[in-house]
């Protein structure tokens, strides 16, 4: 088994699993640093002609995707074809995931026609889905075009996101006029909101009283389904966003 895994000759304690005393392979190594980078993504790392899932985003995958979960090694991995992708990403940002995807950026072909053949393959995230982000057509497109002599049918109804059809990204900011405006809960808000489906932008500014009406009738009017907001917030807006966003 040891000449499954390339370079574990260095057992730095960066290359070592604290928890099992065990080896970290080199594309687990890899992993870990791309989490690193994308800590609150559900990461799919192509493999081949699979997508691989690692850690606590395998145990995510297996229960939302329905699909076989196991200890590989050093983490729990589960993967699926490479043809189905796209359907699974879209089920995981149905329920509420952001999905990176993670692919090689080299052919096995080219690899091993190069110096560097026996080295690990160089990965990196080439897409991050969100549920404002996901665009149907899109990936029905990808899907159609690339996989349409495989015997796997394409289930039109499974691939676009009919379920969500206004699919704003909402952002907010605000700037407090004064400070005694401020303390008295008035503030100029502004919202900027982007469909990808269609391309549509809404800005709007106003200013608006303590109790966020304002606020509040623009939100519930476009219904969005992601929402970035800075980094400090009014203790109102604050309010009555953790109230929308509960419902």
């Amino acid at each position: 088994a040891s000449k499954s895994y390339e370079n574990t000759q260095n057992t730095s304690d960066t290359n070592l699993n604290k928890r099992t005393k065990s080896i970290y392979t080199p594309l687990e190594l890899q992993f870990i640093e791309m989490k690193k980078q994308y800590k609150d993504a559900v990461l799919c790392v192509e493999c081949g002609y699979k997508y691989r899932f690692f850690g606590e985003d395998a145990e995510i995958a297996a229960k939302e995707l329905n699909i076989y979960c196991h200890q590989d090694h050093n983490f729990m991995t589960a993967s699926i074809p490479s043809h189905r992708l796209f359907v699974h990403v879209r089920r995981l940002v149905a329920k509420g995931y952001k999905v990176g995807v993670i692919k090689q950026m080299e052919t096995a072909a080219l690899k091993a026609a190069g110096e560097n053949k026996s080295s690990l393959f160089s990965r990196k995230l080439t897409a991050l889905y969100t549920k404002s982000t996901l665009i149907g057509e899109d990936i029905l497109f990808k899907y159609i075009l690339f996989h349409t002599s495989l015997d796997d049918s394409v289930d039109v109804e499974e691939v676009t996101t009919t379920d969500v059809p206004d699919n704003y990204l909402l952002c907010i900011c605000e700037n407090g006029e004064n400070l005694k405006d401020r303390k008295k809960g008035d503030i100029v808000i502004g919202i900027m909101a982007i469909q990808p489906t269609t391309g549509e932008v809404i800005f709007d500014s106003f200013l608006d009283c303590a109790s966020r009406l304002q606020l509040e009738g623009r939100v519930l009017r476009l219904q969005p389904v992601e929402i970035i907001l800075p980094s400090s917030l009014s203790d109102q807006s604050e309010k009555l966003i953790n109230s929308i966003t509960s419902m």
